[in-house]
């Protein structure tokens, strides 16, 4: 079904996506606080482009679904020639909010008789919320792009010339990826799962059932899904087949035509060809280019990862499917670029401990999707870096819960998970070629025959009609399915697994033939192996930026010459990819799937959403606990030595202070110079002796385990930059809580060439907690501090994780190192101030504590009292500081730092390990961490939802109103956060939750009317009552004078008047004219207000709001009838009843009083400080604002020396 892309640019601009029946119509809506930055353009529509403000709500829009017929189109105009193939979904760049559309699609592959599949070759993105793009659209892309999207020549137009950045669409390399001929779409089924978990009924779609593991647009396409299960059954069935909402893939789709004559099935129906179709899907959980995207995560996804199926089906009915999988190598690891070939050095990033988890949740969720498992492992035994991944993968294998039953050096029959080794390269070495690698059959057959493959067939059935007779209709039925799976890999999982699992295919076909008693032809086994020939070309575009190597192979069955040289050339073009265009690459692909850090997603306003994620917020604590654990830091700068290795470092690592019951979660050791800084050294890393360190570090602190009875320790990663390196230790325990781990490096040294100056860093999440880890060896020399400042600069914005996240993106962080700062003070001096304790006067003079002081480095960071002597430095075996020559200044070079709100400091020393001329220094902490039950915040959200969509109306963003009141629609959020949101004639922000303005208020009886001389401001300050009781029968018309004698109230009737909620009309009892007698009328016959009676014209009241407002204060002098002590006006007019006395007419001259301050019970009710935080001065005298658990620390005797 077609799809017309209509845009309305007034009153409001909204795009509208209509079919024949239905249409989806998306209108933008701005907050207060982007109408209040651009008020003074005027014009929405005129909108600049605004870089979004910091901490920015994400961007809103509201959606309408509704039946075509009952919109009105006049206002619409079409933005595309052509009919549209659905949406992607919303995305925002900046302050922007677009709709991706699919403009261009092609049909590719036809599964199953009315399965079709198109391949995506062209969208749009449209702007929601200005027009400045309607006309750039069509402009940038060639709309004769290449398949790889960074050939196209992204910084020229189509007339050659330069183009403009400012004038370049923001969406210009997401338009590429997406329309460069890998994504792929069906809107006949579920593209994203198999057949063999499909429905047999073709004509069934069910976005519920889609595999978020491979689509693609799952980020962008989000916000629509969840829009569609707010809606009613039908209504969302009426969505679905629409067609507007588009599920892609990546990977590829091909349908390759056999006719009857090649077809190796025989079927009755002659004449009719029979289909074979490859798809293959790749999953977007660690989607990324070749090495930017290796190994494994904590979550189990596995880079590269692809599912492979083939489907043959014929004419009668019968169909066939096999299924395979590739990926990498499940461990942690990674590999750097270079422009040499071969020299991508392979480096393992975990301990065999610390993987294991990942390693058993990846084979896990492959044994509950596929069954079995077989690994097919074609890494080279010749080569160090594959031989090293080899191992580790055949350890972990033999450890897996799911090989148990194993025999040593073999596989059980019966374990669910199996391995065979097949060194592809040394295999096909000989004058055989590629040819011998058909020699894989013989070790897989048995596996083969044990998975089998799933097949459906046709059959027919007579049913009975109501007439009586019996009509022959036809269904189809499940005759077998497939029980495991084949997962292959190599390094890239490219070439050499493209062409063993071809080898597999071939295999399940012609078991699947054998059972038949048929045979294939030539031809069609040509066109089997062209599809996959076809298949690895694609499949490499994506991850390598080529086509496949050995393809000539793959599609003829022989290399060629050409092949070869085709192969050379493809390498060639693979190094200059893989280092210079795979980083811009990398990062489109994070924002198509929302991974960049700080990047929001469209919210789709609902009323109803919004009002539930409030009161999620209000009632987190339901769902939310929290978890206190400890972690030891430590750093210790070993001057290229290796004696220590022999040496206890209990001292150090478990410090007497450390309680048996204090063992710490988390330990983090940093070592500096752990190699010798010399000139062959700093431009590599070696990570031997590193290795070294760690293992005498963890068997001191399983050491101390076993004597406590306490749990292990595992290394959960660990991180090297030439002498600096990091080392992370957890309990076994909390493995399972820790997820996301990622190191990362950067180099100072000789401006950034080197690394014999840099850092090294580690981050984890751990639960709902971001925790990074940063060891660092700046800038040596006495008076280098400004150095040191820019090494440290460089360091926290240069540094960065994956999807461009930084240090300062993190909960809680501690930085250990040799920071190299000194004492400003001569050498005589400082050894004075040792010998005898003076130890504040020396900081007082420390060139951290002054820069720190002076916001010139570390900001917000905080260091705890330094109760030990300088560390740095002492002749080596002694505690003697240095007698060398140079004689250099004692000086605390060793620190650990922290930054965060949840982290408390418990000890901070020094331990006497003496085979360094530095002492290592060490810190413990306390951290909160936070948890979230999902499950329990999912069924609070559906709880609160049910409830108050019964409360709250539909919205709508189809209006043509020009004075539609947004804030209605939207929730109005504040333009300060001090102040309450607007009102608006539906709201008044000064009722409870936002309730519609609508008086539910009675009077007491119906002789009572409401007060007059009640204050127009609701916040003046009256003892005034809300009613006065009228005796109707005794009130003729009257005067002034006869007013007070009519009026008369009874003092029983004081209780039952209520509490007025709303401001009363400025009205006067009865007749206007005779309750206030006659007024003057000027020559026309029109009465003369009172403001002309005298010479001065009076001020009228002025309310005012004030600055905040609790519930309990709008309601506290009208609850309880103006019970406080108020303020009285002059004029009499009747009685109050209860109180026999007059009742008072308001004066023009009386102007309502001041509001009054807020109360402290106020400022709590809006989280509103009662007043500016107080300021004091931390540990060593900087200013910082201090908390209830940092004052325990307060150096505040200690006045440090000041930067001149």
């Amino acid at each position: 079904m077609s799809v017309r892309v209509l845009l309305r640019e007034s009153p409001h601009r909204a795009i509208a996506l209509v079919t024949d029946s239905h249409a989806l119509i998306f209108r933008y809506s701005p907050s207060s606080i982007e109408l209040s930055a651009n008020s003074s353009v005027g014009s929405f529509q005129s909108l600049q482009f605004q870089p979004p403000p910091t901490g920015a709500i994400p961007p809103r829009c509201m959606v309408e679904f509704l039946e075509s017929s009952s919109i009105d189109l006049t206002d619409y105009r079409s933005l595309t020639p052509l009919p549209a193939h659905g949406t992607l979904g919303l995305i925002t760049t900046a302050n922007d909010v677009f709709l991706c559309v699919v403009t261009g699609a092609l049909q590719v592959a036809t599964v199953r008789p009315r399965e079709t599949v198109k391949r995506i070759h062209g969208v749009e993105f449209y702007c929601l919320n200005r027009k400045n793009f309607d006309h750039s659209a069509h402009d940038d892309l060639n709309a004769h792009s290449s398949d790889d999207y960074y050939q196209d020549g992204s910084d020229y137009g189509n007339d050659g010339h330069l183009r403009d950045p400012a004038l370049e669409h923001p969406c210009l390399a997401l338009r590429k990826l997406l329309s460069g001929g890998s994504f792929y779409f069906s809107s006949d089924f579920d593209i994203t799962n198999r057949l063999q978990r499909r429905s047999l009924d073709s004509s069934t779609f069910d976005a519920d059932n889609l595999d978020d593991d491979y689509l693609w647009n799952s980020y962008m396409i989000e916000p629509l899904v969840k829009f569609r299960s707010r809606l009613n059954g039908l209504e969302r069935e009426a969505l679905d087949s629409s067609y507007i909402l588009t599920s892609v893939i990546r990977g590829f789709v091909l349908t390759s035509t056999i006719p009857q004559s090649s077809s190796p099935a025989r079927t009755l129906r002659s004449g009719l060809p029979s289909t074979l179709t490859l798809i293959s899907r790749l999953s977007c959980r660690r989607a990324g280019t070749r090495f930017n995207a290796r190994g494994i995560d904590d979550d189990g996804n596995v880079a590269n990862f692809v599912e492979t199926e083939t489907v043959f089906w014929t004419p009668g009915g019968l169909c066939f499917s096999y299924v395979q999988i590739r990926g990498s190598v499940p461990v942690f690891w990674e590999q750097a670029t270079n422009l040499l070939p071969g020299q991508q050095k392979i480096q393992i990033t975990r301990s065999q401990e610390a993987t294991q988890p990942a390693f058993d949740k990846h084979f896990e969720g492959l044994e509950v999707n596929y069954g079995s498992t077989h690994v097919l492992n074609l890494l080279s035994e010749s080569r160090p870096g594959e031989a090293e991944l080899t191992r580790r993968y055949r350890f972990h294998i033999r450890h897996s819960p799911l090989s148990i039953g194993a025999e040593k050096g073999a596989m059980s029959d019966h374990s669910q998970l199996r391995e065979t080794e097949y060194d592809f390269h040394a295999e096909t070495r000989g004058p055989a070629g590629y040819e011998a690698a058909g020699g894989i059959r013989r070790l897989i057959r048995g596996s083969a025959e044990g998975f089998a493959y799933y097949l459906s067939e046709e059959i027919e059935e007579q049913i009975p009609s109501h007439a009586g007779e019996r009509s022959v209709q036809t269904r189809p039925i499940v005759v077998l399915q497939q029980g495991g799976v084949f997962r292959t890999n190599c390094l890239d999982c490219l070439d050499r697994t493209n062409l063993i699992q071809t080898i597999v295919s071939q295999m399940a076909i012609e078991s699947f033939l054998n059972s038949r008693d048929e045979r294939a032809s030539p031809d069609f086994w040509m066109r089997h192996s062209s599809l996959w020939a076809d298949n690895g070309d694609n499949l490499s575009k994506i991850y390598a930026g080529t086509g496949a190597l050995k393809s000539s192979f793959t599609r003829h069955g022989k290399m060629s010459l050409a092949g070869a040289i085709a192969d050379v050339r493809k390498s060639a073009t693979r190094l200059y990819i893989n280092n210079f265009a795979d980083k811009a690459r990398q990062e489109t692909i994070d924002i198509l799937l929302g991974r960049i850090v700080g990047q929001n997603s469209v919210h789709l306003y609902d009323p109803i959403n919004d009002y539930m994620t409030s009161e999620l917020n209000k009632r987190s604590q339901e769902y939310t606990s929290s978890k206190t654990i400890r972690i030891w830091a430590g750093t210790l700068n070993l001057n290229g030595r290796t004696t220590g290795l022999d040496e206890d470092l209990s001292p150090w690592l478990c410090p007497d202070t450390l309680q048996p019951q204090e063992e710490p979660e988390v330990v983090a050791v940093g070592f500096q110079e752990i190699v010798e800084l010399s000139p062959q050294q700093i431009m590599s890393t070696d990570p031997a002796r590193r290795q070294r360190w760690e293992a005498v570090v963890k068997r001191t602190l399983n050491k101390r385990a076993h004597k406590l009875g306490a749990e292990e320790y595992v290394l959960l990663r660990s991180g090297q930059l030439v002498g600096a390196a990091l080392s992370i230790f957890v309990k076994v325990s909390v493995l399972p809580h820790i997820k996301n781990v990622e190191g990362s490096v950067k180099k100072t040294g000789m401006s950034g060439m080197a690394g014999n100056k840099g850092a090294v860093a580690i981050r984890m999440d751990y639960a709902k907690t971001q925790i990074c880890f940063v060891t660092a060896h700046l800038a040596a020399g006495f008076a280098n501090y400004e150095e040191r400042n820019r090494d440290y600069k460089t360091i926290n914005h240069g540094l960065r994780f994956q999807r461009d996240r930084s240090i300062e993106d993190h909960d809680t962080v501690i930085w250990l190192g040799d920071f190299n700062y000194r004492i400003g003070l001569g050498d005589e001096k400082v050894r004075k101030a040792i010998s005898v304790g003076d130890l504040g006067w020396l900081y007082e003079n420390d060139q951290l504590n002054i820069q720190m002081v002076a916001g010139m480095t570390f900001p917000h960071y905080a260091e705890s009292r330094i109760t030990f002597p300088p560390t740095y430095k002492y002749d080596i075996g002694t505690d003697r500081y240095d007698t060398s020559e140079k004689s250099r200044i004692p000086a605390w070079t060793d620190r650990v730092l922290r930054k965060g709100a949840n982290l408390r400091q418990l000890d901070y020393g020094t331990a006497a390990l003496r085979f360094s001329d530095h002492r290592p220094v060490y810190a413990t902490f306390q951290c909160i961490i936070t948890i979230v039950d999902e499950a329990m915040k999912e069924q609070l959200s559906r709880e609160i939802y049910e409830r108050r969509r019964i409360e709250v109306g539909d919205s709508t963003a189809n209006t043509h109103a020009d004075d539609t009141d947004d804030e209605d629609l939207i929730g109005y959020d504040s333009i300060n956060p001090d102040l309450p949101p607007a009102s608006s004639d539906r709201r008044k922000w000064w009722l409870d939750n936002g309730a519609p303005a609508q008086s539910s208020i009675s009077r007491p009886g119906k002789d009572y009317v409401l007060n007059p001389n009640r204050p127009s401001n609701p916040f003046t300050e009256t003892n005034e009552p809300d009613w006065v009781y009228v005796d109707r029968p005794l009130r003729p018309a009257m005067s002034r004078d006869s007013t007070t004698n009519t009026l008369s109230t009874t003092a029983s009737s004081t209780g039952s008047v209520k509490a007025r909620r709303l401001p009363p009309p400025l009205e006067t009892i009865g007749n206007s004219t005779s309750s206030l007698g006659s007024q003057p009328t000027t020559a026309d016959g029109r009465r003369q207000s009172s403001s002309t009676l005298s010479s001065k014209k009076a001020a009228p009241p002025v309310p005012k709001k004030p600055d905040v407002l609790s519930p309990q204060q709008s309601g506290r002098s009208t609850a309880n009838g103006g019970s406080s002590t108020m303020r009285q006006s002059r004029g009499t007019v009747g009685s109050v009843p209860g109180s026999g006395g007059p009742v008072s007419l308001p004066d023009q001259n009386n102007f309502p009083s001041p509001p009054r301050q807020p109360s402290q019970q106020a400022y709590q009710d809006h989280n509103i400080p009662s007043g500016p935080r107080r300021q004091e001065p931390n540990d060593y005298g900087r200013t910082t604002l201090m908390d209830e658990g940092d004052e325990a620390n307060s150096m505040a005797s200690w006045k440090p020396l000041r930067p001149q």
